[in-house]
């Protein structure tokens, strides 16, 4: 028969087995969130996008509103002052008037072709923030995982020595009954 201790220390080696084999599954779950976390996938952008993102943060820019403004009053001033030779949009402006319809036409779609990038470049950040989260989970899982382990052996190893306990327990009793009985 196996000493008790023989037995702990089986015992505490299994456990310490079964929890480097948690950790290992708990590793290659992770393995893949990691990955794209630290490696992002780079999307190349064409032209186009590259265009519209410059359009983009140079329309919405005080640079732009106030060259604009800057352009707009040369505008006016030198149709209003120039001799009426010279003036080639004089008062109402309607030419100026088509140049600006013509920006404003041509900026907003340019805009907001950038801003549908920037929603999908949020959209994928909120996929890692949920990577982030499945990550924290799995882990927290995996501590459970180990928790639970390690309180099922400790309740295993508990009644492994109340059992041996019970027995010694039942020697010494069937002892004293003996010894009651030879006096």
């Amino acid at each position: 028969m196996r000493s008790t201790r023989a037995r702990l220390l089986e015992a505490e080696q299994k456990q310490a087995r079964k929890l480097k084999e948690i950790v290992d599954k708990a590793l290659l779950e992770e393995k893949l969130i990691i990955e794209n976390l630290l490696h992002p996938p780079e999307e190349p952008l064409s032209t186009s996008q590259k265009i519209s993102d410059k359009v983009a943060s140079f329309g919405g820019s005080w640079g732009f509103i106030t060259s604009f403004f800057i352009i707009l009053i040369s505008w006016i001033l030198f149709n209003t002052l120039a001799p009426n030779k010279d003036d080639f949009d004089p008062y109402p402006f309607i030419l100026m008037n088509l140049v600006l319809s013509c920006i404003a036409a041509l900026q907003a779609p340019i805009i907001m072709m950038s801003q549908n990038r920037k929603d999908e470049k949020d959209r994928k950040r909120s996929e890692n923030d949920y990577l982030i989260n499945l990550k924290a989970e799995l882990g927290i899982r995996a501590l459970n995982q180990k928790v639970d382990f390690i309180l099922e052996e400790q309740v295993k190893v508990l009644r492994e020595s109340q059992a041996i306990q019970l027995e010694k327990l039942k020697k010494i009793e069937g002892k004293l009954v003996n010894r009651s009985e030879k006096n």
